[in-house]
């Protein structure tokens, strides 16, 4: 053993113990995060509870159970033993009715041999007030039953799908239509006030803006007209009645109907595409209520814009910085306490690149902006208040050291020869650089850009203060000139996840919604890391033959 201890063998176990253990802990979190993620998407049974109340009345509990826990019970004989007792957290939807959405039932109060399964139960889920549990009763269109029992199953698919059309095409209109004529009627006002500065808004000038403005707000009232027709119509396809949990009745429209399945009767081919089915929901939707419903499809937008701006911004200036640092620059100790800097740069808590993004990009630069170029907009600030670009600056910066370094490893790795074959055969410096070393170094410069957006896409602290908002009133991309709007707010995955996590008004609603945007937010870094993998390996192969 003490000659085992001497050659130094135990540090190779505790390495390799070490790394075991730092495996298990990554994979078990993944594992963890992407089981709870993707059980939000799958449909759950809804049991039938009898429980017994404070008053000692047995109550109808009709739900999904979310999750059990145990509770520190003190005996009733004797109060010093304690007993751990379980506590179940039944979703019972039907929010409007009750209050709340979930529900926790004592087992103790528990009739456990009465718990069945509640054959035919129907789950609605709405556009406000969460979910339905409960039973067909009848279907009513313009006052006259038209369906009752099961019949109802049928034609309401039908009309949840026209009700689904309908909300689709107002969406639209809200949105899309009427953004873009808010968008131009806000770009004439501000003409009008920058030509009003110039002293140039004669006669002529104003009847032509009155002539636009009038186009414009005759399309506006026309267009309210049909989304009055729009919501007439999806008014007009009835409501659907249910029995709830206790003999009550609920009425819903069926305009508010999202969708509707029957999860205790549904086959498990029918369970894997209701599973598909709402993960494309939650990729494609808008959120809902407070953002514990719906999907993520602004988060989503916001996210990819934020982290393409950022990389547009961040490789010129990273590698031009290694590239002066490496080939121009002489050794000296300016020279390394430049490096050290970028190297302290990198350990800095990202929350202080928030502070200074908000206090220079913002205020100083985006005031100035303001000042300089959009001062007929005043006092409303246009670049001088937090947006897209001043967070994908922010995230340039917190970014810039892992580029750099990055460059610089790659850089160094260049052999001298290959530099000086270049000079000898009569090409510059420059031409040196740029057409043989740079091309090289790029599998290290990929490798060093993928990394800085993987964490750009993950981090939130920075961006709460240059940018994100809880619910952004439009995209940062859309079909309105020019495109993309560079001083709009945003939404982002990161600061969804938090958002949704902690400021939630309805916690135990949204904390399956919490693992789901991680685990897509996990996917999307994942897969930078592995396009970084793929395109180091194609590029590192492409130029071996070069540095042989």
């Amino acid at each position: 053993m003490k000659s085992w201890f001497n050659k130094g063998e135990h540090w190779i176990w505790f390495s390799a113990s070490a790394v075991s253990v730092s495996l298990v802990l990554v994979f078990g979190l993944l594992a963890m995060i992407a089981y709870k993620g993707l059980l939000h998407f799958w449909p759950h049974n809804v049991h039938d509870y009898q429980v017994t109340n404070a008053n000692g009345q047995v109550e109808q509990v009709v739900g999904e159970l979310h999750k059990t826990k145990l509770k520190l019970v003190a005996d009733e004989n004797d109060p010093t033993i304690v007993h751990e007792v379980p506590e179940y957290l039944i979703k019972t939807g039907n929010r409007d009715i009750y209050g709340i959405d979930f529900k926790w039932v004592n087992s103790r109060d528990l009739n456990e041999e009465s718990v069945t399964i509640a054959d035919n139960i129907t789950v609605i889920e709405r556009y406000q007030w969460g979910n339905v549990y409960g039973y067909f009763e009848s279907l009513t269109v313009n006052g006259k039953t038209i369906a009752t029992g099961t019949d109802i199953e049928s034609v309401l698919d039908d009309l949840a799908d026209k009700g689904n059309a309908l909300h689709e095409k107002i969406h639209h209109i809200e949105k899309t239509v009427m953004g873009r004529i808010n968008y131009q009627i806000e770009s004439l006002r501000l003409d009008q006030k920058k030509l009003e500065l110039k002293g140039e808004y004669d006669a002529q000038t104003e009847s032509e803006f009155e002539t636009q403005r009038a186009v414009l707000n005759q399309e506006f009232v026309e267009l309210q007209a049909s989304m009055q027709a729009l919501h007439d119509e999806a008014d007009s396809l009835g409501e659907v009645t249910l029995t709830i949990a206790g003999n009550q009745k609920i009425t819903v429209k069926i305009k508010q109907v999202v969708r509707f399945w029957q999860p205790n009767n549904m086959s498990l081919l029918s369970k894997v595409g209701f599973f598909f089915g709402s993960i494309g929901n939650f990729l494609t939707e808008d959120p809902r209520e407070a953002n514990t419903e719906g999907g993520v499809f602004p988060a989503i937008v916001g996210t990819v814009t934020m982290v393409l701006l950022m990389t547009i911004l961040v490789t010129p200036m990273g590698v031009l910085a290694a590239i002066y640092m490496s080939e121009y620059a002489k050794n000296g100790p300016l020279l390394r306490l430049v490096r050290i800097s970028i190297n302290n740069l990198a350990g800095v808590p990202s929350i202080v690149f928030g502070i200074f993004g908000l206090g220079f990009f913002v205020y100083v630069l985006g005031g100035s902006i303001d000042d300089l170029f959009y001062g007929y907009a005043a006092p409303n600030p246009v670049f001088g208040t937090p947006g897209l670009l001043w967070a994908s600056l922010t995230m340039a910066l917190l970014t810039l050291p892992v580029v750099i370094v990055s460059t610089q490893e790659g850089l160094s790795r260049i052999p001298r020869s290959l530099r000086e074959g270049g000079l000898a055969l009569g090409a510059t410096k420059f031409e040196t650089i740029t057409r043989i070393v740079l091309p090289m170094a790029t599998p290290a410069i990929m490798t060093g850009l993928i990394l800085a957006i993987a964490r750009a896409a993950g981090e939130v602290a920075p961006l709460m203060l240059v940018g994100v908002v809880k619910l952004a009133p439009a995209l940062p991309v859309d079909f309105n000139a020019p495109f993309i709007h560079l001083e709009n707010k945003f939404m982002h995955l990161g600061f969804h996840i938090y958002d949704v996590g902690f400021q939630s008004p309805n916690v135990e609603a949204s904390q399956p919604l919490v693992y789901a945007t991680s685990l897509l937010l996990v996917v999307i870094i994942v897969s930078l890391n592995l396009g970084a993998i793929m395109i180091r390996n194609r590029l590192r192969e492409r130029y071996k033959s070069l540095g042989n």
